[in-house]
């Protein structure tokens, strides 16, 4: 039987594969659904991200089929049981900090600069690649394959939601999401509004406040409008913040009001300690002055309850699982706007042990004194763990270990794949380890060599699953 060189397989097909990535980076594919229609039911951008990916598809032969907008779908093989494959195609909002334009992908120092580099179009892109080289060497295979497209992995779901609720599940499966060796679970994930008066008072007046662009992600930016007697007084004590703490900013006036602008720095909701969230150390800043009323209660909960609080000690809320690690918070979105409301939007990610009533009961214990009320969100998810000597999780460990050299276990993590939508159901790369995760931050990356590498790991991995 022929040894079939994978890694000479995929570094063969290496500009082309870099060339359809770069036509899907291009596609700025972030949700909006203020312009949807009909045939694009969350907006022009993921759809024109699914077209563009089943497109590639179509001309290299495979069948494909769009779900009504809302998913797409490439077929191969034929059997009696099928093994998914869940990828998407919609993006993250580009955000401020980049040094190149985050839509026009550029290659520097062997890496691939764009939003969607690392999450989640480079590792679909090469998880492709992995499928079309099995079928351009005419392989035989026991199974089928669907390899599937979401459109709002980054938001609700909905359309790998509406994937499974109108086509047949998968038996089995991986999402090409998140990191190598593997990930065999992942942690509940759930979200609550916190809810305050939009009322003020007193020397001091908090016209509007804005920090975040997702629940998913720490904050990089954070903006305040202020009305004060003394506003020397602020600029100064502002300055001085800036020098003892990890941000930058400004403070100036503009029309008549204060603005501040304050700059940490963005990470996934996955890990907050990983980011520097603007919108709880502008909060923090505000909270030495006498605001009064709602306003008060919504800077004093984000600073003295929130702040570098990611693993709820401030609520008597830290647990951690053996297994599944740390129950974890990121205050993703803080808005305050004076005579309407201030929100504070939390993400948690739970292990098992932990369950929405746990958090609720606990972000409950501050509701008297912050006067605040807590909103949860529908449903979350669960948390997720596929034992790692299950067949699936055994054997992409064992093709990880071959094409790499390297040890290799199970992971559990506090991030949502696509995954956790199959009862075995994983997520296997593409990030390698000791790469910097930029997932959902300015100057988003992946090496070139690492996509060739996660090609041909991808290759075999999908061969060894449906041969």
């Amino acid at each position: 039987m022929t040894t079939i060189d994978w890694k000479k397989e995929a570094e063969s097909r290496k500009n082309e594969l870099l060339e359809d990535l770069k036509s899907m980076l291009r596609v700025k594919s972030v949700r909006d659904e203020s312009k949807k229609t009909t045939d694009a039911p969350l907006g022009p951008g993921p759809k024109a991200g699914l077209d563009k990916f089943l497109e590639i598809a179509s001309r290299d032969g495979f069948a494909t089929k769009n779900i009504d907008g809302m998913a797409g779908q490439i077929a191969f093989g034929d059997g009696d049981e099928t093994l998914g494959i869940l990828a998407h195609v919609d993006v993250m909002p580009a955000g401020e900090g980049w040094n190149t334009d985050p839509f026009e992908p550029v290659i520097k120092d062997g890496k691939l600069y764009a939003r969607g580099a690392s999450d989640d179009k480079g590792p679909s892109m090469a998880c492709y690649y992995g499928l079309k080289i099995i079928k351009e060497l005419n392989l035989p295979v026991s199974k089928k394959v669907a390899f599937i497209l979401g459109t709002d992995e980054e938001s609700s779901w909905r359309g790998m939601d509406y994937y499974f609720k109108n086509m047949p599940e998968p038996d089995f499966g991986f999402s090409p999401d998140a990191f190598f060796p593997i990930i065999n679970g992942e942690k509940g994930n759930v979200t609550f509004d916190a809810k305050f008066d939009g009322t003020n008072g007193g020397k001091y007046e908090l016209i509007k406040f804005n920090s975040g662009l997702r629940e998913n992600m720490v904050p990089r930016d954070a903006e305040a409008w202020i009305k004060a007697a003394d506003y020397k007084e602020i600029i100064k004590a502002f300055d001085e913040f800036i020098a003892e703490n990890p941000v930058v900013g400004e403070a100036d006036m503009r029309d008549g009001q204060l603005y501040i602008h304050m700059i940490g720095k963005a990470a996934h909701a996955q890990e907050p300690k990983r980011g520097i969230n603007a919108g709880t150390y502008l909060a923090r800043f505000l909270n030495q002055f006498d605001f009064e009323n709602g306003a008060k209660d919504f800077i004093a909960f984000a600073a003295e309850k929130l702040h570098l609080d990611s693993r709820l000690k401030n609520f008597d809320m830290n647990y951690t699982d053996d297994v599944m690690g740390d129950l974890t918070m990121n205050p993703g979105l803080l808005s305050f706007e004076t005579s309407k409301e201030g929100s504070i939007t939390l993400n948690f990610r739970y292990p098992k042990g932990t369950d929405p009533k746990y958090i609720e009961k606990g972000l409950n214990s501050a509701a008297d004194q912050y006067h605040v009320h807590f909103e949860m969100h529908d449903g979350g998810m669960i948390p997720h763990y596929v034992d790692e000597d299950d067949p699936l999780v055994e054997t992409l460990l064992n093709v990880y270990r071959e094409q790499t050299g390297e040890d290799a276990h199970g992971q559990v993590v506090g991030g949502g794949t696509y995954g956790r939508l199959m009862k075995r159901g994983v997520a296997f790369g593409a990030m390698f380890p000791g790469v910097p995760d930029t997932m959902h931050q300015p100057n988003e990356f992946i090496p070139v060599d690492d996509l060739i590498k996660a090609a041909a790991i991808y290759a075999q991995g999908i061969y060894e699953l449906i041969k």
